[in-house]
């Protein structure tokens, strides 16, 4: 029940357990097209999404080096761990960043955004997350994109926990750069990462002087033109990247949406009854934090939850560390996960001594789960 990893399905793995295919073959382009298409699907977008031999922070890190230049100045939402690293990234390429430092657990406020930009008119860039991780919350991306659609400035958006969480569709809303990674709500053991860019940023690229080799996004248009990639891809994330996104328009995405709405609904239903504090004011879909109660030490819960109970949460950073924990829901989990998550998380409370009652917050997230299935 972590962020990251996530769980991979049974049938992911098995389509990844098949032989190697080499990836200059028809065989391999034809999985690296269907995957292609897939992905525009899913991003909602008509622009090519490249795959990336990385993590999610090398699409990041591929945002700055093709988009700017040194000198250039960009405002960063910091709003936790993953807003610090756009600022800490823009910064080890030589750019100015206007930081907005939010209060970890808020959401940023669109009018602040908008006298910042209107302040500095140097700012030629929003970075932002669209869940923000180690806070689990989520940031106002629709109304950002209102005050860089029709200008030259760019939204870019980091939704490594929000792509196939949040509905976010990419075109339609004016995101210029949206990225994600593969080991979150997609299903995926890490190592892929994805990338596409609008065509406002793709100007933006021809201009843009920062040195890049591996990460040239340009030449990696190009190549996924040719269903294919620059360099040696992930061939098996790949082929397992084709089951994922079966599994996903099988289910249907808004169907998706409407299930990491629901488990989120009833994680934090279930907290609540338990006297739990929610960390953020505008809770995350794919992850619910939560402080631990007066006298528990959380990081030693996390420990014990992992290694006694076999249910892994993750713990807080930097000065939340010890005070809260954050369950995940997002990928491949359903309703029961939550129920055995939050069964699991009463049990090691009692152990170390907060005073509540075994199956408050089961029973309180049952009722939330139940209006699901006397719906269909």
């Amino acid at each position: 029940m972590s962020p990251g990893p996530t769980p991979v399905p049974e049938e992911v793995l098995l389509e990844m357990a098949k032989p190697i295919t080499h990836h200059r073959t028809p065989q391999f382009s034809a999985v690296f097209k269907e995957c292609a298409d897939g992905l525009k699907k899913l991003f909602k977008t008509e622009q090519g999404v490249m795959m990336l031999a990385s993590s999610g922070t090398g699409a990041m890190e591929a945002t700055i080096t093709n988009l700017f230049s040194a000198g250039d100045t960009v405002l960063v939402v910091n709003g936790g761990k993953f807003g610090e690293r756009w600022g800490k990234i823009a910064e080890a390429y030589g750019l100015n960043v206007e930081w907005i430092n939010v209060e970890w657990g808020n959401s940023v406020s669109v009018d602040v955004v908008k006298q910042t930009i209107t302040d500095n008119p140097k700012i030629s860039a929003i970075l932002t997350q669209g869940s923000e991780t180690s806070t689990t919350t989520e940031q106002p991306i629709r109304e950002l994109a209102e005050l860089t659609r029709g200008t030259d400035r760019l939204l870019v958006v980091d939704g490594i926990t929000a792509v196939g969480v949040i509905d976010m569709p990419m075109d339609e809303w004016g995101i210029d750069v949206l990225v994600t990674g593969s080991q979150k709500a997609l299903m995926l053991p890490p190592g892929l990462a994805f990338i596409s860019l609008s065509e406002k940023a793709w100007k933006r690229n021809e201009t843009a002087k920062l040195p890049r080799f591996y990460f040239d996004l340009k030449k990696e248009l190009k190549n996924l033109g040719a269903d294919t990639s620059a360099y040696t891809p992930a061939v098996s994330l790949i082929q397992g990247l084709r089951k994922v996104l079966e599994i996903l328009f099988e289910e249907g995405l808004d169907n998706t949406y409407k299930r990491h709405e629901i488990l989120a609904n009833a994680t934090m239903a279930g907290c609540k009854a338990l006297g739990l504090k929610p960390l953020s004011s505008a809770p995350a879909r794919s992850a619910t934090g939560v402080y631990v109660p007066e006298g528990v030490d959380g990081a030693k819960l996390v420990k014990d939850l992992r290694d006694n109970y076999g249910v892994t949460f993750a713990g807080g950073q930097d000065h939340l560390k010890g005070k809260i924990v954050r369950i995940a829901h997002l990928g491949y989990f359903d309703s029961f996960d939550i129920i055995v998550a939050l069964g699991a998380l009463e049990m090691a409370l009692v152990k170390h001594g907060a005073d509540i009652k075994l199956g408050t917050g089961v029973s309180a997230a049952q009722a939330v789960l139940n209006e699901r299935y006397l719906a269909e």
